[in-house]
């Protein structure tokens, strides 16, 4: 399963972890403003706002996992399954196929009130990519440096939610996993005290007794408490280093280690990437499960007036750097 994040210091950054057993050989991508989107059932975009972000290149068209446009908007799709519900074609709408639609916004919108015209008027259609790539169960949370909204299809039709903790995992629906947090108001990053009885002596036994309670198991409910706590108590300093560093640290709060989530077969989930987009500057920023190492692509380093994807490979071997 996966995490997605936002954080804000001086500049606001969105990122996400992507679990899952194996690769697609994604891949940092950059789309410039001159590439064409050929869409199933929908207007083309011709001409639109550049995007960098991962995605799995397919018949010359990005498959974005995580995206953000050069106006700093930014989308991220996680599994959705056994909620997830697409339409058939309705006339009328805007009928985006699920793998369209993190470039049908971010090459037309600028910002999540934008983007909400967009959504009033969207039929997500049950179309998939072709038949080796099926239609994918999910859910999206899409964010500027102001706000988040959660995206999600379902059977009774397309919610909206606003996203008051900058997080989104996976199952349950997003609103149950918001009223989940009332469970836990009592969490704190302080050292606790007895509230158990006053008949009893119980005292704090060591340092790093904080966030007693908190969640720490790899289900996506729990993730969800994990990621909205240590998200929403994090500190750092406003500089580009300190900002990417404790983003990292936030999301690495919920990676996925090998062994641990097995999915039978000898196969296991594991945090395949983990990324961090300073979507201000466009730079976007990933490490991999084999490469601790921060690595990054400036989308403005690229001609954004070309019509040809640029993509950088991952650089997945371990970078170690020795000091004798």
């Amino acid at each position: 399963m996966c995490t997605a994040a936002t954080y804000k210091t001086r500049d606001h950054y969105f990122g996400r972890t992507l679990d899952y057993e194996y690769s697609y050989i994604e891949t940092v991508t950059v789309t410039p403003r001159n590439f064409p989107f050929r869409f199933r059932k929908t207007e083309n975009l011709e001409k639109h706002y550049a995007l960098i972000g991962m995605a799995f290149v397919n018949e010359n068209f990005p498959l974005y996992y995580d995206a953000t446009n050069e106006k700093g908007l930014s989308m991220a799709g996680l599994n959705f399954p056994g909620n997830a519900a697409y339409k058939p074609f309705e006339e009328g709408k805007d009928n985006v196929a699920p793998f369209e639609f993190i470039p049908w916004i971010l090459g037309q919108c600028a910002s999540v009130d934008e983007a909400l015209k967009r959504l009033k008027q969207l039929n997500l259609v049950d179309i998939s990519f072709s038949e080796d790539l099926p239609v994918a169960p999910l859910h999206w949370i899409l964010s500027d440096r102001e706000k988040s909204l959660t995206v999600e299809p379902v059977k009774d039709g397309l919610k909206i939610y606003e996203n008051p903790v900058g997080i989104l995992t996976n199952n349950p629906p997003f609103d149950v996993q918001l009223f989940h947090l009332n469970n836990y108001m009592n969490l704190s990053a302080e050292v606790p005290a007895n509230r158990f009885s006053d008949k009893l002596d119980l005292t704090a036994y060591s340092r790093g007794m904080g966030a007693m309670g908190l969640p720490g198991d790899l289900s996506s409910a729990s993730r969800f408490v994990k990621a909205a706590f240590t998200k929403l108590h994090s500190i750092s300093g406003e500089s580009e280093s300190e900002s990417i560093s404790q983003f990292f640290h936030i999301l690495g709060s919920v990676e996925q280690q090998r062994g641990c989530v097995h999915l039978g077969g000898g196969q296991y989930e594991i945090t395949i990437y983990t990324s961090c987009c300073n979507t201000d500057k466009g730079i976007y920023y990933y490490r991999t499960y084999e490469n601790s190492q921060i690595s990054g692509v400036d989308m403005h380093r690229e001609n954004l007036e070309s019509s040809e994807l640029i993509s950088y490979p991952l650089i997945t071997g371990q970078q170690i750097r020795m000091q004798n």
